[in-house]
């Protein structure tokens, strides 16, 4: 039998399970109060092969009789970033946050899809990284695109994804047949100062390769450097051989903690 379920049902749960996941599990509290978003499974999300991918998968090929999509963020506090600020190479603990956001999210995305499991909706999941194809260097399923569409954030110069909490934090997402409707965070068309028209581009200037640019980011040179970041750069020896990570673009920006523009 289904029961109803709404959008403010899941952002509490989603809160509350992020807010104790630290002390239940024994990692390292790293992470601010999360944001979620949905939006019904409609004629919006055809763009996506367009916007990201000619393989990406729509909510209807994820999840038979897709109804709402939901897209959340889950931050990293203040402390994390300005740990990740210094130098060209990303520092050891902004590897081990990437390796714990993983387990968060997966966690996470288990949790929600037990709740509306249990409320009679069905529901689907996707890996929370390393959902790409290691040649194109796209996905099939990318949860930044999914959120510009449901309205919890825009892109910024940096191809990351700005929140009204910034965007030094990792993205989950899920398609479900419950009808949740659209709970948008974010009206403005842009959050990117630069891309608003003030001076700015400190993502570009922050690039340890001169990946990010204007006109966007050169993922191929991006996808080099992650790679050199783990295996010779010597400060994510010994992490998963999945740990691509960086985020030099991410922290020490005006948009990394928050949006300097009204949402």
């Amino acid at each position: 039998m289904k029961t109803s379920v709404t959008a403010d049902v899941l952002r509490e749960r989603v809160e509350r399970f992020v807010g104790a996941y630290a002390a239940r599990t024994g990692e390292r509290a790293i992470w601010r109060p999360p944001l979620l978003a949905t939006a019904e499974a409609d004629g919006r999300f055809a763009a996506l092969p367009r916007m990201a991918a000619p393989d990406h998968l729509l909510p209807a090929e994820l999840l038979a009789g897709a109804r709402s999509v939901v897209v959340f963020f889950v931050p990293f506090k203040a402390t994390l970033a300005a740990e990740n600020h210094a130098g060209k190479l990303p520092c050891r603990q902004w590897g081990l946050a990437y390796e714990s956001t993983n387990r968060l999210i997966n966690a996470l995305s288990a949790e929600l899809k037990t709740l509306l499991q249990a409320r009679g909706h069905g529901c689907a999941l996707t890996p929370a990284t390393h959902n790409f194809d290691p040649q194109r260097l796209v996905a099939r399923w990318s949860h930044k695109h999914l959120g510009y569409l449901a309205g919890l954030g825009r892109f910024g110069v940096n191809a990351q994804f700005i929140t009204p909490s910034g965007c030094a934090g990792r993205l989950g997402s899920l398609v479900t047949t419950a009808v949740l409707g659209d709970s948008p965070l974010v009206a403005a068309k842009e959050l990117c100062l630069y891309k608003t028209g003030h001076t700015c581009l400190k993502c570009v200037a922050r690039c340890p390769v001169q990946a990010v640019g204007i006109e966007g980011i050169d993922r191929r040179r991006c996808w080099q450097r992650l790679n050199f970041n783990l295996d010779r750069g010597g400060t994510l020896t010994g992490l998963e051989k999945t740990t691509h990570v960086c985020g030099k673009c991410q922290v020490n920006l005006p948009c990394s903690l928050g949006v300097p523009l009204p949402v």
